[in-house]
């Protein structure tokens, strides 16, 4: 019987199992009686074995049935819940997650069989837990086999489906250059998920990354050695990439193989190493050409079922957002048989009536359908709880994480983005933020510090709160270490404002710790938060007062594919500005605008207000505003900052559908994406985050 057509439901079922059962050994530590969660627990193995063994995944089915036998003594009371205990099954949740994740990936368990965590399983079930398990680390399993050569990495052989290899001849075919780039990482590198993400913008700035491996997903879960292959096209050459890869800090080598283009048998003609440079740092030994011999082509035919299958994200939706969704279609097919029917000559009310109805509909589909992209940021937030579990135990803190408004919906692509940004801020509170428990017990605060996420909605947008009752940012401490890098002067950094000494946190490289960590101190965490959450269209802020604590506020858009615009003209041509980072739109006489070390700036109620011509920012030849007398003038903001864009004149106020202008097109300045108009041009959107 063929189960790959039950795969994705294997998937998200086990997914919603594996998050069950992580936040019930969160519960069953803090409450080791109590019998419900328990048995709870014991129910989700169950299931999770007998799902698992129906698809045929072997490993899966016996860890399973090991926990499960270790949990029924648990219940029968012949072994009590130790701290070590939950310990042991924490490292069997890991497993059993990366065996989803393989499974996600590949369409396949995996070959890894945890023998050490199903040997310790049975050792507890032996000797009924009276030998204490000593608590270790959570250990990172490697994703992608890597031998070591003469201090030099050679990568496991990568193979493309027959997709990824017609993309590579496409691309060839068009000009461009396919590359395999392998990133060797310092076996020093701490925060490596925070690197490679660095490194992936880099690669995507230039090119377009049709393959990775290890997959993305766990390379963003730190799941990888200390390297990773990716495949590439682009219009640049290797030069280029080994340039600006080995400019990255914490990279030891990058390997590049150029790849030529495949046979209709899936061998690639030419696969030759690249002999680039002084950048390029080539490896002593490094993989063959790619060849499929005779043999191995009759083994892949036999084993064609079991050939790794794309998943697909998919999203869970309340069956009563479905019955509005086809009452509203209905609605939508009758008003345009009505259309149909309606003479405009002779009955131009009835037509201007239906006119009028159907757009009525059109707004409540939208909502509709926008709901149904909806998911809670519970989704997020229930992975945290383990996590801040674990950086406790390593820091010797005693930390209490308190979740408020996981309700609180965003749309699926904000939710899928935000994880890594949220993993720095509640890292930079545990670290940073949160004293000792010494500390604290002089300070005559409770021995148990507090974090605290919360999320609301504001508007059209969701606010994302994180905060602690630590000893606050340090403003002195901020200024001595920017003037120790060179950042600032002395001079400037005694006039800096409480406000403009926080935004130094998010400079690229730059850390208050006096020492580097597992989880600080290399000065990557506040800037990749800023980096990806602008991406995103929001803002970050923050509030801070010594003594009592920090709070970082994460400004988010509901949704990124449809929302509220301002059109405007600037020259012959049409650009769209977020509603949301709109203040206020003003018209000022080109007199009253100041020049002020060379910045045009407008006194606006007494505050000083930066304006910037788009039409110079943008390149746009044919405008007028250095002639007109008055200017049309918008005021947009990012967090607490004002600046002003002057435009040649306003349409108007406008929904709009955001698209993608593409990887090829990514990186350029000042642009969001684009989106197409009621009489079918195209307006650019402006991205107000890069402009001020």
């Amino acid at each position: 019987m063929d189960m790959s057509q039950y795969l994705q439901i294997f998937i998200e079922e086990a997914n919603e199992h594996v998050q069950s059962l992580n936040q019930c050994l969160l519960q069953i530590e803090k409450d080791p009686e109590d019998k419900d969660v328990l048995n709870e627990i014991f129910r989700v193995a169950h299931t999770i074995k007998g799902m698992a063994g129906t698809m045929g995944f072997t490993k899966m089915t016996k860890l399973t049935h090991d926990m499960e036998n270790v949990l029924h003594a648990i219940r029968n009371d012949e072994i009590k819940v130790t701290s070590a205990l939950v310990d042991v099954l924490f490292k069997c949740l890991d497993a059993l997650e990366n065996y989803v994740n393989s499974v996600i990936s590949t369409g396949g368990e995996g070959d890894k069989e945890y023998k050490t965590v199903i040997a310790t399983l049975n050792e507890i079930l032996e000797n009924k837990g009276t030998e204490a398990v000593p608590a270790k680390k959570k250990p990172v399993e490697p994703v992608a086999a890597a031998v070591e050569v003469n201090d030099k990495y050679v990568t496991a052989q990568m193979e493309l489906d027959e997709f990824e290899q017609n993309t590579v001849n496409k691309a060839i075919d068009m000009g461009m250059n396919a590359l395999k780039i392998t990133i060797v990482l310092n076996k020093g590198c701490l925060l490596k998920s925070a690197r490679a993400f660095i490194l992936f913008q880099t690669l995507e700035r230039f090119g377009e990354i049709i393959k990775s491996q290890p997959v993305v997903q766990d390379i963003e879960d730190e799941k990888f050695d200390f390297e990773f292959t990716v495949v590439v096209v682009s219009k640049d050459d290797e030069q280029l990439f080994s340039k600006e890869l080995n400019s990255i800090a914490e990279v030891d080598e990058v390997i590049i193989r150029k790849i030529g283009k495949f046979a209709s048998d899936g061998a690639a003609v030419v696969e030759q190493e690249v002999k680039a440079e002084q950048e390029v740092k080539t490896a002593d030994a490094v993989e063959g050409a790619v060849s499929k011999e005779a043999d191995t082509q009759n083994n892949e035919k036999q084993s064609s079922n079991n050939a790794p299958r794309k998943t697909q994200r998919t999203v869970r939706v309340d069956i009563d957002r479905l019955d509005v969704l086809m009452n509203l279609v209905g609605e939508l097919i009758i008003t345009k048989t009505r259309l149909e029917g309606t003479d405009i000559t002779s009955k131009p009310q009835e037509y201007h009536e239906t006119l009028e109805y159907l757009e009525r509909i059109t707004t409540n589909l939208n909502d509709a359908v926008m709901k149904v992209r909806m998911v809670p940021v519970e989704t997020v937030f229930n992975r945290f709880p383990r996590m801040i579990r674990d950086i406790a135990k390593d820091l010797g803190k005693e930390i209490e994480l308190v979740m408020s408004g996981e309700e609180t919906e965003l749309d699926r692509t904000v939710i899928d983005e935000i994880g890594d940004p949220l993993i720095h801020l509640l890292r930079n509170s545990c670290d940073h933020g949160l004293e000792s428990v010494e500390k604290r017990k002089q300070l005559g605060k409770s021995e148990v510090g507090r974090i605290n996420l919360t999320a609301y909605q504001s508007g059209n947008n969701v606010i994302i709160e994180v905060g602690d009752d630590g000893a606050g940012l340090n403003i002195d401490k901020i200024k001595a270490k920017a003037i120790e890098n060179g950042i600032v002067t002395r001079e400037a950094a005694n006039s800096l404002s409480q406000q403009e000494a926080i935004e130094l946190l998010f400079r690229p490289s730059f850390s208050t710790a006096d020492k580097i960590t597992g989880l600080s101190g290399r000065g990557v965490g506040l800037d990749v938060v800023k980096t990806k959450i602008e991406q995103l269209g929001g803002t970050v802020e923050v509030e801070t007062q010594s003594g009592k604590g920090s709070k970082f506020l994460i400004k988010l858009p509901l949704t990124l594919a449809i929302y509220q615009a301002l059109l405007v003209n600037v020259g012959s041509e049409k650009y769209a500005i977020p509603l949301g980072s709109i203040y206020q739109i003003y018209e000022w006489q080109s007199d009253d605008v100041k020049t002020v070390q060379g910045q045009e700036v407008i006194l606006l109620r007494n505050m000083v207000v930066p304006i910037t011509r788009l039409a110079d920012s943008l390149e746009v030849p044919d405008s007028n505003t250095k002639t007109q007398k008055k200017l049309k003038i918008v005021i947009v903001r990012k967090g607490e900052k004002l600046t002003g864009l002057i435009v040649d004149s306003v349409i108007g106020q406008q929904e709009i559908v955001i698209k993608s202008l593409g990887k090829m097109l990514t990186g350029i300045k000042y642009l969001a994406g684009a989106t197409i108009l009621g009489d079918g041009n195209v307006a650019l959107i402006i991205d107000v985050n890069s402009i001020t």
